[in-house]
């Protein structure tokens, strides 16, 4: 039995509150709180405590990105973060990035350009996406960043930019081109 979905109320269990704690996540702008086992990943409890399936769960490991959220503005493999070290965090889902019927600009892109075959891994390419959005607008360099480019300044995202900046996000159906170019369709 998997130790993190143990019944909440602790009935018959003495060590009901051993090993959990309370904790308030901000998801997708509403305040969850939630007693969680301190072994349970964000991942799980998205999934497992909070029914938001969108986000997947590929390799466990942090390698293939289908687990990518938000944390804080920031994208952040949700495989490898203990929830209770996020206790008032605001976490955004692929769920959060719509604004009520109205997609979000990448959403509307990798629909738009065909960005995705299975779609398992799209959730966490999108989110990634934002994320590198963000990061360029704020200046942060990337690794195809030029050397003389100025930190300060917005990060132009050409294709090689944004390929090595959404390099932690594998798709097993290859739709790289056109994720690529919705993420340029995007980008200022």
């Amino acid at each position: 039995m998997d130790p993190t979905t143990r019944r909440e109320d602790g009935a018959g269990d003495p060590r009901a509150t051993a090993g959990r704690s309370v904790l308030t996540l901000n998801l997708n702008g509403t305040e969850r709180t939630l007693t969680l086992d301190h072994r349970t990943t964000v991942l799980d409890t998205l999934r497992h405590h909070l029914g938001l399936t969108g986000t997947k769960k590929g390799c466990g490991h942090g390698q293939c990105g289908a687990c990518t959220v938000l944390v804080d503005g920031r994208r952040a493999n949700s495989c490898l973060l203990l929830a209770v070290a996020y206790d008032g965090a605001r976490v955004t889902t692929i769920e959060g990035l719509a604004d009520g019927d109205r997609l979000h600009p990448l959403q509307e892109a990798f629909l738009d350009r065909d960005a995705l075959q299975c779609g398992y891994c799209t959730p966490g390419q999108i989110c990634s996406a934002v994320g590198v959005l963000g990061e360029a607008a704020e200046g942060f360099p990337s690794h195809a960043t030029a050397h003389d480019a100025p930190v300060t300044a917005p990060a132009q995202l050409d294709a090689a930019e944004i390929r090595e900046r959404m390099s932690g996000n594998l798709c097993r159906c290859g739709a790289y081109p056109h994720i690529v170019e919705a993420i340029k369709d995007v980008a200022p």
